[in-house]
């Protein structure tokens, strides 16, 4: 369908369609409904102009920087990677979502946020969202316009588990960064109590702990865990490597001769901690590589899948025996 055919379906003209598609604040709220709700019936999207090149970051908090957990290196990833294709970045935080509207953009990128917060996109936007680091479940990817760049969270838990098997441990201690039923908590859960099953490890609740969404809870939940004879820690997302090796100091441990630690990479802490950290990590200049090509296909035309899922890799260090 041409502009032409959907205006006439619509009952205004081209260039009205062409304003609100546009986001163009002189277009009357009645005219706004008629094209969108034509635009709704007939799943109608606008081919993107190639001359529109700003990408939109959409981010849960209002800092950048400094660098210091996953959320921060995939923005620092994805912002490295869009100008090398001639994008410019806007950084948007999630708090003044509302702005959105009023911003011309050919793509979106939504950073550690739950797809829920995106629902009736397609209504409201032509271009597409491209969300990071959450995964979508049967029927909640609908929407036209909606792309998932995710990494394998099974195979980022069972790397580090079959890793610490590999070297020898007997009983691991886990903590999950986060709250269940938030973010990946819940397939991370999952997948750690179904590999400590896998490989002979002890496999009590009592083993798996959540942190919440802060650092607080660390030094109570390694005490707890050290309590039930624990020879190794994993303790994947937020900040835990940084925080699981000084909750160990405080009850003199050493690392790794007392105890084998696997936290999430931190790029500017786990190598030149001491000792430096085993880590896993997502891959974060692939999953920046894969959000431009989704953008960029877009813009042309093409055919683009709906959900790519990515690898983690673990970076052998010093901090398991």
């Amino acid at each position: 369908m041409n502009i032409k055919e959907f205006a006439e379906l619509a009952g205004v003209s081209p260039a009205t369609v062409s304003r609100v598609f546009s986001r163009n604040p002189g277009v009357s709220g009645e005219n706004v409904q008629k094209v969108l709700k034509i635009a709704e019936k007939y799943n109608y999207h606008p081919r993107i102009s190639e001359k529109q090149k700003n990408v939109v970051l959409i981010t849960p908090y209002d800092s950048v920087y400094p660098v210091q957990s996953c959320i921060d290196m995939l923005l620092m990833a994805v912002t490295r990677e869009l100008p090398k294709h001639g994008f410019r970045v806007e950084i948007l935080p999630v708090n003044s979502l509302e702005r959105l509207s009023d911003v011309r953009f050919c793509g979106a990128v939504a950073v550690g946020l739950e797809p829920e917060m995106f629902k009736n996109w397609d209504q409201k936007y032509d271009a597409p969202l491209v969300i990071l680091d959450r995964h979508v479940h049967g029927k909640k990817n609908k929407d036209h316009n909606l792309y998932y760049v995710n990494s394998d969270e099974s195979l980022g838990m069972e790397l580090a588990i079959s890793y610490l098997k590999e070297r020898g441990c007997r009983k691991i201690g886990c903590i999950i960064h986060g709250n269940p039923g938030e973010g990946n908590v819940d397939i991370r859960h999952e997948a750690i109590s179904g590999l400590l099953k896998k490989y002979d490890f002890p496999a009590d609740e009592l083993l798996i702990r959540f942190s919440g969404n802060g650092n607080e809870k660390y030094v109570e939940l390694i005490g707890k865990l050290l309590r039930q004879g624990v020879d190794a820690l994993f303790c994947p997302g937020g900040n835990a490597g940084i925080v699981a090796l000084y909750a160990l100091s405080l009850y003199g441990k050493q690392i790794p001769e007392d105890i084998s630690l696997i936290a999430s990479e931190q790029t500017y802490f786990s190598n030149y901690a001491v000792p430096p950290q085993t880590t896993i990590t997502q891959e974060y200049a692939l999953v920046a590589e894969k959000v431009v090509n989704i953008i960029v296909d877009r813009i042309e035309g093409k055919d683009v899948a709906r959900v790519t899922t990515l690898p983690y890799r673990l970076i052998k260090r010093e901090s398991v025996k």
